[in-house]
């Protein structure tokens, strides 16, 4: 996976993120969910580096890249702090306007960039998701059932020791035969360390405050995104059975939605790398 691409630190200002980069045509940033790292994006990297420019890090908290200090309702572990790292990270690369996708939490990133950043972002992609806010305001008991681990994770301690006491355990539903040896191996290495443990949770916890804050400001101001905006979910996952169409909640947030389901369980980067790679080729070019 990333055939031919550098591995690098790079120092965005608060500290340094893991980056994999290389490829050839514009640039295009990949973001990863939960509990993964930029490794996930592996196979999709290769089937698009031939068009795009590929720049994959490990968010903040997250992998190997630096864990922020802990702040006031998680500050430092927000979405749009996260976003300002790309910012910096894509600087840093010689790159003033980019193209990005975001997966799970990564997707939260990707649309805190192009809300917040509309003269750098020109394309967006957010897969598997809708905004925080619009998850809370429309849940019910089943989601309250399935998607436990938001609320758990908001708690304070108990999440990191449940985690750190088995986290092969908690992580149960890694497989290393769809994932790949070296990402699986990857991930191994981030869930067993209490840091990134803690860094992934703090994630957890930002959403449920200072982004949930966040986005019902924009949400009050008018804000929506402007650049086109895909939007792509995994059939075989839970988001189109809880919420329906998730274009039409998209389209309350951005002014030119398009998207389409993915047949694929919830990472679908891993479990249906082509499909997936084929859409963002095929919206990306457009830009």
């Amino acid at each position: 996976m990333f055939s031919g691409m550098a591995l690098d630190y790079i120092d965005v200002g608060p500290g340094l993120l893991r980056v994999r980069h290389g490829g050839n045509g514009p640039p295009l940033l990949l973001l990863h969910g939960h509990p993964r790292t930029h490794m996930t994006w592996g196979q999709v990297a290769d089937l698009l580096s031939a068009r795009f420019t590929i720049v994959c890090p490990d968010l903040r908290g997250f992998g190997k890249s630096f864990q922020p200090v802990d702040s006031e309702n998680s500050r430092h572990s927000s979405k749009r702090a996260k976003a300002l790292d790309c910012v910096a990270l894509m600087q840093a690369l010689g790159y003033r306007k980019f193209a990005v996708a975001g997966h799970d939490r990564g997707s939260y990133v990707a649309f805190r960039l192009a809300l917040d950043h509309p003269e750098i972002v020109t394309r967006v992609a957010v897969i598997d998701s809708i905004p925080i806010v619009e998850h809370l305001e429309r849940m019910d008991w089943h989601f309250a059932r399935d998607w436990y681990h938001w609320f758990f994770f908001a708690q304070p301690e108990k999440p990191e020791q449940a985690i750190n006491a088995d986290p092969r355990a908690w992580n149960h539903a890694i497989r290393p035969d769809i994932m790949g040896k070296e990402a699986y191996d990857d991930l191994l290495t981030a869930i067993q360390n209490p840091a990134v443990v803690h860094g992934m949770i703090e994630d957890y916890r930002a959403g449920l405050s200072v982004d949930r804050e966040d986005e019902l400001q924009d949400r009050v101001a008018g804000r929506r995104i402007t650049c086109p905006l895909l939007c792509l979910w995994s059939t075989k996952d839970d988001l189109e059975r809880f919420f329906g169409d998730p274009r039409e909640i998209w389209r309350s947030w951005a002014t030119d939605v398009t998207g389409h389901g993915i047949e694929s369980g919830h990472h679908v980067a891993e479990e249906n790398p082509v499909d997936l790679a084929n859409s963002l080729r095929r919206f990306f070019e457009k830009g």
